[in-house]
This record gives structure tokens, C-alpha cells and sequence, in this order.
């Protein structure tokens, strides 16, 4: 799924269907591991690798002794044990090497509430600024509460302006659901999933469709008719603006989303004044440089470099959007010496994260000239969902070159000699770097022949890398 904004791609959602992404499923796990060292706990709950908890994402059970000294902190081993049984829910895919985050804090989305079923309070989102509008959604959902048991609610932004009729059928809903969640848990299994988050396409309408979206257009008749039929249950306002696309030429060519795919693969993004900017993604942060390349400007370097960094503010806020990246992120914008140009790139990069989903931090620009922020993460980036690690360099983005490999060879053959009593020894190597032995290192290897004094014969195995060889004594 793609969000298209002026004809450019915003942001793209995807999801396999063998590989859908668990975020806000809930499962009932069982502890496997408490760390007391971690003030956390891994918890099974059917996944390749146990998922994670840490004792903040736990909601606390009322304790006198803590309630005695409010200054004493509660440690995991008071909270868990291992075997325990505990319903949990994912706050973060499975990331790389690491496992699912998980909360107790049980959560669950409609289109304009989401239920807190173990908390009384009743939040609205901060993105509703008018004071009264503020008043009367707590005003409505508070005595709505007090009908359901007390149970706890947040307003979501689509909440704004929505009647009562409809706020009380959300509520409604989401009753019933957590009540058939609620009722399966002593029934079943540890690691059985209690509640699936629903599909993308659906997941969309509810989260992000608005009252801005123009239209949505689907390529697939049954999606559509999914949608439309969720949308006139659910948000009956979008329904009309639902279309379905017939036409032969692929949707996502016509907005050209995917070369913004392509792009968003690449290291190096063209900006439109000729400059461009590199990211680098790596397991501990992700980097953008910016550089003027072929923009020269028309009226001094200041004036240049200021208009390179604001367009580059714009760019580098939706290719994070694109790629999905979060963590911590550095930008190295073109140095400045001016302190009001500073100013400006900051908050034109600020003014562009308002319009992102994802939750971000950004500091002012430090002494090195470097903005450092980060970007709330609970999904993969694009590049882990699309890609896999080279198995020719490994992730390292070089390989050794032949002649490297050629030194190395010469190292491995001085080590077979010395350890096997050989008539021969056999080199195995790719094709580049047996040419280079017996050419440019010929007299090396000839050198090295007569220092051993065992013949060396060669073979090319086409299907070896650079970086392959095999040194066989015969």
C-alpha cells in the first residue's frame, strides 16, 4: 500500500501474507527466563524466538509494601516467575536478531477509540487541539465507561467532531471483542494467539484514511469489496471515495511508486536544485549526508548551501517515511556559518516530522554541525523487508580483491606444505584471481615453488567468489 500525495509517494506499507507482521496481536505466553540482571523477562508465545519484556512495560498489580514506600521500585522478580502464564500483547516485530517486544498494557484500536481493558483513565489524543472539542469527547466517553465496568479509553484523532451515537457504537465493539478475547484465556494454550490485528488493507482504513484522502484506489475486486463493506460499517464518510481500479497498466505505475521503491533501495537520492543525499543504514544507527554536488547557486556559497540544507530537510523526512527507518538517526547537513540559517533548516525539518505517524526526537545542531534524532520503530525497514544480506561480501558492502586473495593463497600454501608431507599442492580460486597468480604473480609463484619445493598446479572453479579459495595437498 502506497500513500500518494501530490503525486509522490509518502509512505509505503507492505505486508506478506505468510510473513504478516504481529504488532498488536495478543497472545497468552509463558515465562521462559526471568533476568533479574535486566529488570526483564523472555516469554514464549509460539514464535521462532522468545519474545521479550521488560519489567516498564508491565502493568503493576496493586502491592501495599510499595504502596508503604512509594520510593521503593518494584523489581521483575516481584512481578514474574518462570512458567508463568501471562497475557501479553506486541508493541515491535521481531527486528533483525532480536525477538517481539511485548506489554502487558493490553491495547485494542477502533476507528475512533482504543480500549485500555486493564486501565479507568480516559485520554484524548493530543492532535485534537481545541479545548472544548476536548471537553466534550471526555465528557461522552467518560460516561460511557462508567457503563462498561469502568474500563479505560483514548480518543484517536478521527474522534474529533464524531457523534455520540458513533462514539457509543465503538465502544460498543470494542466491549464485545475484549469480552470474547477475555473469555478464550483459560481455554487456551500458552503461545496461542488470543486476537489477530486485522489485514493492511483494512488496517489502513481504520489508522490512517481521513477526512484529507481524496480518494482510494484498490486494484484487486475482492479487497474492494472488503473495504467498501468495512466502510460503510465502519467509516461510512470514505465510502464513496473508495474506488476500484479496472485498468491494465499496474496502479502502482501509474503514481510510479515503484522507481520511489527503487530510489528508497538506493544510498544516493537525487534532490531537484543537484545536490544529493547518502544513507547509510546499519545495525546501530542510520546516517544521511548532504552534499550541494552540481548545485552552484546564484548568489554566494552561504545562500547555496542554506538552499540545498532546506530541500534537503524536506527530502530526507519522507525518504525516512519511505524506507520506514527508525532508531537513531544522524544528519550531517552542509555546515553553516550563519546562526539564523541553522534556525531555519531545524524547524523546516521539524515542520516536516509533524505530518509522520511515527513518533520522533530531534536535538539542535551540535558543535559538529550534526542534527541527531530518533524515530519511534515497530516495524521492519523497507530495505530488511525487500532484501537479504549478500552472500558474496556478507552485508559489508566490499570484497577483498584479488590480489588480496592472491597473498592469502600464498600464506595457506606455505601452511599446507609445512603440515602435510605433499607431492603436490592444488589450488582451487575463481577464475580473476587464478589469472592474476599466472600472470602478474607468476615470478612470486615461481619464488614460492622453489622456497617449498612441491609443485603447485591451479584450477578455476566457476562457481567460487573472489574471496573463495582452496589450497589441497595431493
Amino acid at each position: 500500500m502506497a500513500v500518494v500525495e501530490n503525486g509522490v509517494a509518502q509512505e509505503l506499507f507492505i505486508e506478506r501474507e505468510r510473513k504478516r507482521g504481529i504488532v498488536g496481536n495478543i497472545y497468552k505466553g509463558k515465562v521462559s527466563r526471568v533476568l533479574p540482571g535486566m529488570q526483564a523477562a523472555f516469554v514464549d508465545i509460539g514464535l521462532a524466538r522468545a519474545a521479550f519484556l521488560h519489567v516498564s512495560d508491565i502493568v503493576k498489580c496493586p502491592n501495599e509494601e510499595l504502596d508503604a514506600n512509594p520510593h521503593k521500585q518494584e523489581h521483575i522478580t516481584d512481578l514474574l516467575h518462570d512458567g508463568q502464564e501471562i497475557l501479553v500483547q506486541v508493541i515491535k516485530d521481531p527486528l533483525g536478531t532480536k525477538g517481539a517486544r511485548l506489554t502487558t498494557c493490553i491495547t485494542i484500536p477502533s476507528r475512533y477509540l482504543v480500549l485500555l481493558p486493564n486501565e479507568t483513565t480516559v485520554g484524548i489524543s493530543t492532535k485534537i487541539e481545541d479545548e472544548a472539542e476536548r471537553e466534550r469527547l471526555k465528557q461522552i466517553v467518560s460516561e460511557l465507561s462508567e457503563s462498561s465496568n469502568g474500563q479505560g479509553y483514548i480518543v484517536r484523532t478521527a474522534g474529533e467532531g464524531v457523534s455520540r451515537e458513533a462514539l457509543a457504537q465503538d465502544q460498543a465493539f470494542l466491549t464485545k471483542l475484549w469480552q470474547s478475547i477475555f473469555g478464550g484465556i483459560n481455554s487456551a494454550a500458552p503461545g496461542c494467539c488470543l486476537y489477530e490485528d486485522l489485514p493492511l488493507s483494512i488496517r489502513a482504513l481504520r489508522d490512517i484514511a481521513d477526512d484529507e484522502v481524496e480518494k482510494i484506489r484498490i486494484d484487486s475486486r475482492e479487497t474492494f469489496k472488503k473495504l467498501k463493506a468495512f466502510a460503510e460499517q465502519f467509516v461510512p464518510m470514505l465510502s464513496d471515495r473508495i474506488e476500484y481500479y479496472p485498468g491494465e497498466r499496474p496502479i502502482f505505475d501509474l503514481y510510479s511508486v515503484e522507481d520511489e521503491i527503487q530510489k528508497a533501495l538506493g544510498r544516493k537520492i537525487k534532490l531537484k536544485s543537484g545536490g544529493y543525499l547518502i544513507f547509510d543504514q546499519t545495525e546501530a544507527m542510520t546516517t544521511v549526508d548532504v552534499n550541494t554536488g552540481a548545485f552552484v547557486g546564484h548568489r554566494n556559497l552561504e545562500e547555496t548551501i542554506f538552499k540545498t540544507n532546506l530541500e534537503a530537510a524536506q527530502t530526507i523526512v519522507r525518504q525516512l517515511c519511505l524506507r520506514n527507518i527508525g532508531g537513531i538517526i544522524i544528519i550531517d547537513f552542509i555546515d553553516m556559518t550563519e546562526e539564523e540559517h541553522k534556525r531555519q533548516v531545524l524547524r523546516a525539518l521539524e515542520k516536516n516530522l509533524e505530518r509522520d505517524h511515527a513518533k520522533s526526537q530531534i536535538t539542535e545542531v551540535s558543535a559538529l554541525g550534526l542534527v541527531e534524532m530518533t524515530r519511534k520503530r515497530t516495524r521492519e525497514s523497507l530495505e530488511h523487508v525487500l532484501c537479504e544480506t549478500c552472500p558474496t561480501c556478507s552485508g559489508r558492502g566490499s570484497i577483498k580483491t584479488s590480489e588480496t586473495v592472491c597473498y592469502e593463497i600464498f600464506r595457506e600454501i606455505i601452511r599446507e606444505a609445512r603440515q602435510y608431507d605433499a607431492q603436490q599442492l592444488l589450488v582451487l580460486a575463481s577464475q580473476g584471481v587464478v589469472d592474476l597468480l599466472l600472470d602478474e604473480e607468476s615470478t612470486s609463484l615461481a619464488e614460492l615453488e622453489e622456497f617449498i619445493g612441491v609443485p603447485i598446479r591451479f584450477q578455476v572453479e566457476s562457481l567460487y567468489t573472489q574471496e573463495q579459495y582452496d589450497v589441497v595437498p595431493l
